[in-house]
């Protein structure tokens, strides 16, 4: 029965974040922004909600090592896992602005976590800054993106803005039903098992909740809208920090263990700075680039486990 509710939980959360995304990008669509500013913010942070849910759920059950390990464990997985996948089945083609824009404010956002945690702890004052930076981040997105023209069959859009409205307000409950099945059974398995909350959240927890980036950025990968697949990455990424931990952290600051700071944050860390080398050598992320980054995961995956 922990296992089928387990597995229903995500289910609902997954179809949650699905709805959510199609309703804001079909309102996002209406106001004629472009992919890559879509990809950017508001797919990125549709595809983050269930990490939202799931981390104000676990941190206000006292489950705070689930709460950043989610975090922490979606981000490794959706440089590692999503953008490896993505790469082999398409290889992801990257235009200039993503190294002075989007992985930039990757990289700026993962040593402010850093940095922020080192004293044990993510308070509401630093929520309240991580938010802060959210809002100014994607002011500076709208104004630098917002220019661009998108053409009109870039999107697959609700077809009125009142089914937008409704799969956006569906999407929401979704998660939240789907978020507080996951994290109940996902604990009451790692309590049968003696798997460390830390383990079971940066593995079953973070893996569940970044496979809508992961379907996501497979799709557009095919489709071969590259702007969309890596701005959903890195943007799912500036997002689960600043959003995810930063509201998480006003409603309930997260004690932060020295197993993060020095194992997790440092593979999270390292597969960051490993990205620069690889889109910057041809601008083109290859499918053999992606069989590297998946090995690395499955690398953090075994000797984590």
């Amino acid at each position: 029965m922990v296992y089928g509710l387990l597995i229903l939980g995500l289910a609902i959360l997954l179809y949650g974040g699905k709805l959510l995304v199609d309703g804001a990008s079909g309102i996002a669509s209406k106001f004629g922004l472009s992919p890559g500013l879509i990809g950017l913010t508001v797919v990125a942070f549709g595809t983050s909600a269930p990490e939202l849910l799931v981390s104000i759920n676990a941190a206000l059950k006292g489950t705070s090592d689930i709460a950043i390990g989610n975090v922490v464990g979606s981000n490794i997985a959706n440089i590692a896992l999503v953008l490896g996948v993505s790469a082999i089945l398409y290889p992801i083609a990257i235009m200039r602005s993503v190294l002075k824009l989007d992985y930039l404010a990757t990289v700026v956002t993962t040593v402010l976590l850093i940095l922020l945690s080192w004293n044990g702890i993510i308070s509401r004052l630093e929520g309240i800054f991580f938010v802060v930076c959210l809002l100014l981040l994607n002011w500076y997105f709208f104004k630098k993106l917002s220019g661009v023209v998108p053409d009109e069959d870039e999107f697959i859009a609700p077809t009125n803005m009142w089914k937008a409205l409704f799969f956006l307000l569906a999407g929401i409950g979704g998660l939240y039903v789907g978020s507080d099945l996951f994290v109940d059974n996902a604990v009451k398995i790692a309590q049968v098992y003696g798997v460390s909350e830390r383990v079971i959240g940066v593995t079953i927890i973070a893996i569940g909740t970044s496979l809508p980036e992961l379907v996501t950025s497979v799709i557009a990968g095919l489709n071969k809208k590259t702007d969309i697949a890596i701005g959903n990455v890195l943007g799912s990424n500036i997002m689960n920090i600043l959003a995810i931990l930063g509201i998480t952290s006003i409603v309930q600051p997260i004690p932060v263990s020295d197993a993060f700071l020095f194992n997790d944050y440092m593979w999270m860390l390292g597969i960051t700075l490993l990205l620069f080398p690889i889109i910057r050598s041809s601008m083109v992320i290859k499918r053999w680039e992606g069989v590297v980054l998946l090995g690395i995961y499955a690398t953090y995956l075994y000797l984590l486990v």
